[in-house]
């Protein structure tokens, strides 16, 4: 959430989000200002009938009874319209909290414009693009063939796009789960099994409703299935103030994540690359305020993924998100895509975003700074691993002749085999 501070000093600038992240049919900056001044103007009024009701209850027991009654009648004549004004004045509050929370983020100056993923920058491409001396097959030809991914009980099962992974399969799955835990632990992340399902205002305080919300599933009881542990790790110290001694907060989660893939109809509905259920290792961050910190900090998490699809010895890229391909609550966000042999092209694996004090303004979380101040912490997050999606890479990727699947070394320690066949 954005400061309405900052949006009565800059509206130019946050218009300029909206349009720029799309977002023109549900945010109107000049409507929400309007709302903001007739609250200002109502809160003052009533402030000031406060004050004076409170005056004239200290002078009723103070005067003759004559006077008393006069003042009686006038104290409660002002209750009454006071009653009035505050039942406007929450009416306007919570239609102006409402509008705020739809109100984007503004993204860094370096972060380019444009409508969609055409307008994605390629920061950088590493690695060196396998070369095969046949004709390669998809993750999930070689998957079935072996009999370790199984899509058609899966649909039987769980509808469309469900899935097993069975024996090696499963086994390849935690492998890169468990590596991906032991390069995140290895610098300095605490990690936790977190709730999969969480209150909705959770989901709010991260970003992800209300723009979200035909995205996730909705269960009993009030709530929610997460579509990342980034919902549950950030909302941990909800409500709660820090010390900047603890900061920076350094947290790693492992869970399975549902999502609706609404947006997603009708893509990638072969094999398990765009699924309704997945397992992600996520890392997310608090920091005292201050961009600069964030910028670094946003490129070393960065740099974690990196390693761990170097140690896999997979190629990928790095993408720079244009403004309408990145969350309204993001201020600048990398992708990295890794290569595909059978698409012959990169697919999204990672995702590496920071949000400054967004989040935070959301979920209430601030920090008692050097300097006495309470302030509110900066967050970031970042996939460290995300599979089956990363698991279909590695099948396409080291694929053999004769359908086996070289396990790639970084792994080999976590499996029975070296060869799945």
């Amino acid at each position: 959430m954005l400061d309405i501070k900052f949006i009565r000093e800059n509206p130019d600038q946050v218009k300029k989000s909206v349009v720029d992240k799309q977002l023109t049919e549900t945010v109107d900056v000049d409507k929400l200002l309007r709302l903001d001044s007739e609250y200002t103007a109502l809160l003052q009024k009533v402030e000031t009938h406060r004050a004076l009701r409170n005056e004239l209850s200290d002078k009723v027991a103070k005067v003759s009874d004559e006077a008393r009654e006069k003042l009686i009648k006038e104290a409660t004549q002002i209750k009454e319209e006071l009653k009035g004004w505050e039942e406007d004045l929450k009416k306007i509050q919570d239609e102006l909290e409402n509008m705020l929370l739809w109100v984007p983020n503004v993204p860094a100056e370096d972060v380019p414009v444009g409508e969609d993923e055409s307008k994605n920058e390629v920061v950088r491409e590493v690695g060196k693009l396998p070369k095969f001396s046949f004709d390669v097959k998809d993750h999930l030809e070689l998957g079935q063939s072996l009999g370790i991914i199984d899509t058609e009980r899966g649909a039987k099962i769980a509808g469309s796009r469900g899935y097993f992974l069975r024996g090696a399969g499963a086994e390849l799955h935690r492998a890169i789960l468990q590596y991906a835990l032991d390069i995140i632990e290895s610098k300095g992340f605490e990690i936790f099994e977190v709730p999969w399902l969480v209150r909705p205002e959770y989901l709010v305080g991260t970003g992800y409703f209300p723009w979200g919300i035909e995205d996730h599933y909705a269960v009993q009881d009030g709530l929610a299935l997460i579509g990342t542990a980034e919902v549950s790790l950030t909302s941990y110290f909800a409500n709660e103030v820090l010390d900047e001694a603890q900061l920076p907060m350094k947290l790693a989660g492992i869970s399975p994540c549902y999502r609706r893939e609404v947006g997603g109809y009708g893509q990638d509905t072969k094999g398990i690359f765009r699924v309704h259920q997945f397992t992600k290792v996520e890392q997310v961050v608090l920091l005292p305020e201050g961009e600069d910190l964030s910028r670094e900090w946003h490129e070393k998490m960065l740099a974690y993924s990196e390693e761990l699809l170097k140690g896999l010895g997979l190629s990928y890229q790095v993408l720079l998100m244009c403004t309408g391909d990145m969350g309204a609550g993001q201020r600048k966000k990398y992708d990295i895509e890794t290569w595909f042999p059978a698409q012959e092209k990169y697919r999204e694996t990672h995702s590496d975003s920071y949000f400054l004090d967004f989040q935070a303004r959301r979920l209430n979380i601030r920090y008692k700074a050097k300097d006495g101040k309470t302030k509110y912490v900066n967050t970031l997050n970042n996939t460290v691993a995300a599979s089956p999606r990363l698991m279909a890479a590695i099948l396409e990727n080291y694929q053999q002749k004769d359908g086996s699947i070289r396990v790639p070394k970084a792994l080999q320690k976590y499996m029975k085999t070296k060869v799945i066949k």
